[in-house]
């Protein structure tokens, strides 16, 4: 929280900080497409649609063949973000790029859509969702100092889910502020190949889901989970083993 405040209010024109928040390069290339692709992002219906489908792809780090973006997305440092083929990116998304490292903060899988205000959120961090993924809409994906998140091929992400890796303060010292402790290295999130997430389920830092579990809606996850499990409960625990 006070490093965003600090490059957003910091010293240097408000051109520069723009710069550096926003687009996260130094090219004047960069930042005028940027600009120019900002023209399309609330023209409604078909025109609009059309238009983000020409020149938005030439935004990113990588965009594949085919993939669509709705009305209202807000798109920080897309040229850090990859996008497969075939991605559909819904109305009010948020591609929150900001990586710090010059690596793609995140990379989405072939297929795969984002619903209507879906977060991918990169703090120094890295989000990877892989193919045939669906997110549902007004769920968050986090991830923030180096404590990366992986979505593996074929899962679907419920409602409402929070996923987040390194997401709590070191509270280790009483008299220190919550909010400038440092934030404890917890390994990030793996969710992999075919895992369901109910409607809002919460998935924390330090756990893996594994292949073909399933977590039943408002479960938080706190603690990693089988193959072919099904988990529910706060925090979630394993009630049954899939046949």
């Amino acid at each position: 929280m006070e490093k965003t405040h600090k490059a957003v209010t910091g010293t240097g024109s408000a051109l520069a900080r723009y710069r550096q928040v926003i687009i996260g390069s130094r090219s004047l290339s960069a930042f005028v497409y940027y600009e120019f692709c900002q023209l399309f992002t609330f023209i409604p219906g078909a025109v609009g649609m059309v238009l983000r489908k020409l020149f938005w792809p030439r935004m990113f780090c990588r965009c594949g063949k085919g993939t669509v973006f709705g009305f209202g997305i807000v798109v920080r440092q897309p040229g850090k973000i990859k996008l497969g083929r075939s991605v559909v990116v819904s109305e009010y998304c948020v591609l929150d790029g900001r990586a710090g490292a010059d690596d793609a903060a995140i990379s989405v899988g072939d297929n795969t859509i984002l619903s209507n205000h879906v977060m991918l959120s990169c703090k120094d961090g890295s989000i990877t969702i892989g193919a045939d993924v669906g997110i549902n809409s007004q769920s968050i994906i986090q991830s923030t100092n180096g404590n990366a998140v992986t979505i593996g091929d074929d899962s679907v992400i419920g409602q409402g889910c929070l996923v987040i890796g390194g997401g709590n303060y070191d509270i280790s010292d009483k008299t220190a502020l919550t909010r400038t402790s440092p934030i404890v290295t917890d390994g990030g999130v793996t969710i992999e190949n075919n895992v369901w997430l109910g409607a809002n389920v919460s998935v924390m830092g330090g756990v893996t889901v594994g292949t073909g579990s399933v977590a039943g809606t408002g479960a938080v996850v706190s603690r990693s989970i089988p193959s072919y499990s099904i988990c529910m409960g706060v925090p979630a625990r394993v009630v049954k083993e899939r046949v």
